[in-house]
């Protein structure tokens, strides 16, 4: 009789081989995602072109004749083709330098103060999405299919179908109309910085509220998953108590795809900001854009584009190497 033939294991990969493939996949992920964000600026700069008027025309001031219009498109570059002038700023970009607006100041300068602001609100928003998550996930997951699981994803299902004006009108009405506990307003210090943290709180909810029942899915769904593993399992016979269980054995497993859906919040946290900010009149990026649309002002619009993908890439990549991080650590 033949002996029963056994699969080859695959060795362990060494810490410094690990390293090593983690760098290569980073590199090759911001390879990608720099060419799909210079595609996206490329469709930023054709898109202003194609709306009505110009930036000429949208900044130009009241009498002004045919001739001091088209001395102003000269001086914008408006007279150019719009492939050049996109390629003409894609050439200080690597150096920071995102242009002048039709106005005559420095994108960096008009970005300095109020992207700060956003990023801010963001990482509020995304911290308290990530607490609230874990924590509903988790408590849902102590009882699968009982009735609090039940109601905690029913909950997140519905408060997920909510838009960010929805919940940030919600929240003025109750927690500053009606108890006047928070500020419905932001007011601004001489920096541009809001003047008191209490006005952090109402803009930070409403981006938070929606993300949390996005999340708090997520969570449910990646730890349901990975209870069906066999290491899992293995541990619920040994007689662990759930809680050890869950902390120890089915959170670590399902931290790369919490991670994953976090980092999808990060680019839906930073487009609601535009619209939350407009409502609470909150000092950041909505404002700035919604006057360089008004403006056709491609400069502007393309370095907000720039400034958000950047940050949604170190988000989504760093979510990435926990991935790897975690599977590396199986292996």
């Amino acid at each position: 009789m033949t002996s029963p033939t056994t699969a080859p294991t695959a060795s362990p990969l060494s810490p410094g081989k690990r390293s090593a493939r983690v760098f290569a996949r980073a590199g090759v992920l911001l390879l990608k995602w720099a060419s799909l964000l210079a595609l996206l600026l490329a469709l930023v700069f054709l898109t202003v072109e194609l709306l009505p008027g110009d930036a000429a025309t949208a900044t130009s001031e009241r009498g002004e004749s045919a001739a001091d219009l088209a001395a102003r498109r000269e001086l914008l570059g408006l007279d150019r083709p719009v492939l050049e002038r996109f390629l003409d700023w894609m050439t200080g970009l690597p150096t920071g330098d995102l242009g002048t607006s039709a106005r005559g100041e420095q994108v960096t300068d008009l970005l300095s103060s109020a992207f700060p602001n956003t990023l801010l609100l963001g990482a509020i928003a995304l911290l308290l999405t990530a607490v609230l998550s874990l924590a509903l996930g988790c408590w849902a997951a102590l009882r699968p299919g009982g009735r609090l699981d039940r109601t905690v994803s029913g909950a997140a299902t519905a408060v997920l179908a909510l838009p960010e004006f929805v919940v940030a009108v919600a929240l003025v009405l109750v927690l500053s109309l009606w108890t006047g506990w928070l500020p419905a307003v932001t007011l601004t210090d001489a920096d541009g910085s809001p003047a008191s943290w209490d006005m952090l709180v109402l803009p930070a909810l409403a981006l938070t509220v929606p993300q949390t029942g996005w999340n708090t899915r997520i969570v449910r769904a990646a730890l349901a998953d990975e209870a069906r593993t066999p290491h899992v399992e293995s541990a619920v016979l040994d007689g662990l108590p759930p809680h050890r269980v869950l902390t120890h054995h089915v959170l670590p497993g399902a931290l790369p795809a919490v991670a994953a859906g976090l980092a999808t919040s990060t680019g839906m946290l930073l487009g609601g900001a535009v619209v939350v900010e407009t409502i609470f009149n909150y000092p950041g990026i909505g404002s700035v854009l919604a006057s360089a649309v008004a403006d056709r002002d491609s400069p502007v619009i393309a370095g907000v584009t720039a400034l958000s993908g950047a940050v949604i890439t170190v988000v989504l990549l760093l979510a990435d190497l926990v991935r790897d991080v975690v599977t590396g650590g199986r292996r």
